[in-house]
């Protein structure tokens, strides 16, 4: 029996909700682990570094896709779901309620971290400041105040970390180009988000995405981080890692249809005697 629109707009919008939930357990729950659990090691540190907060993530990205991909496409990102509905037919109805489940997938990870690790993060954090902020959101320089990175400088980084994540993925899930054989292409995608977090990571923190940041920013400010919405600098931070992927996603996106796809040779069909003639 055929579905309706409704039910399976619900499957899609459950099936983003889950994905990007596990990307986000596995993300913030790594972070949580290196900065607030690793704040409490002695020697200080004790649980991790930049790059195990990388390959978290980028394990993340791949078992969401692996979740998500046969019912939604797996697009865990708003900027995914933007790129793909500018450039390749993904239905513009659809963009919003994506964009909300993945956010809301993300808000309840976030919760769930919080809770999780609310004696660690006391300890490590008891003022619940910047320097455990970044357990669920980004902060232009991973909130430090010697890099001198502010709000401009992050949104740069956003919008370059996040047209490469698109170009990348464009190109992954290109069927005229080479794609990965044997389902592998979510594991790919994935060292995707690891290569950009330890390439791209310093400046703001690797967001490139929209839902990870505001998700995981609104648990965080409902559940004691009152400066959430603002960085170290005290300016109102909380637009950057959104604006910043929505463009870059759009540029990386372009780039790679416009570019590299048009030149692509087009699908043909096999010759005579190499499939089955479908005539009589």
């Amino acid at each position: 029996m055929k579905k309706s629109g409704t039910s399976q707009l619900f499957r899609e919008t459950a099936a983003e909700f889950v994905g990007t939930m596990v990307l986000l357990l596995l993300g913030a729950g790594v972070v949580a682990q290196v900065i607030a659990g690793g704040a409490l090691t002695s020697p200080k540190g004790g649980l991790g570094d930049h790059d195990s907060i990388s390959w978290a993530w980028g394990l993340g990205v791949t078992f969401g896709v692996y979740i998500a991909a046969r019912l939604s496409g797996a697009h865990l990102n708003p900027a995914v779901t933007l790129a793909l509905a500018t450039f390749r037919g993904f239905p513009w109805a659809k963009v919003a309620p994506y964009a909300l489940a993945q956010t809301a997938g993300a808000f309840a990870a976030a919760l769930l971290v919080r809770w999780n690790y609310t004696e660690v993060l006391a300890r490590a954090d008891p003022k619940h400041s910047f320097m455990t902020q970044i357990v669920f959101s980004t902060l232009p320089g991973n909130g430090s105040t010697t890099a001198g990175v502010h709000e401009w400088g992050a949104f740069r980084d956003q919008v370059i970390g996040t047209a490469l994540l698109l170009l990348l993925i464009f190109a992954i899930t290109d069927m005229l180009n080479t794609p990965p054989k044997a389902n592998l292409a979510p594991f790919i995608i994935g060292l995707v988000v690891v290569a950009i977090g330890m390439a791209f990571g310093t400046n703001a923190g690797y967001a490139i995405n929209p839902a990870r940041d505001f998700g995981p920013r609104l648990a965080s400010f409902l559940t004691g981080y009152h400066s959430a919405w603002r960085d170290q600098w005290g300016n109102l931070y909380f637009w950057v890692p959104i604006a910043g992927p929505l463009i870059g996603g759009l540029i990386g996106g372009g780039f790679y249809t416009y570019v590299i796809q048009r030149c692509l040779p087009t699908a043909e069909p096999e010759p005579p005697g190499r499939v089955p003639r479908s005539e009589p």
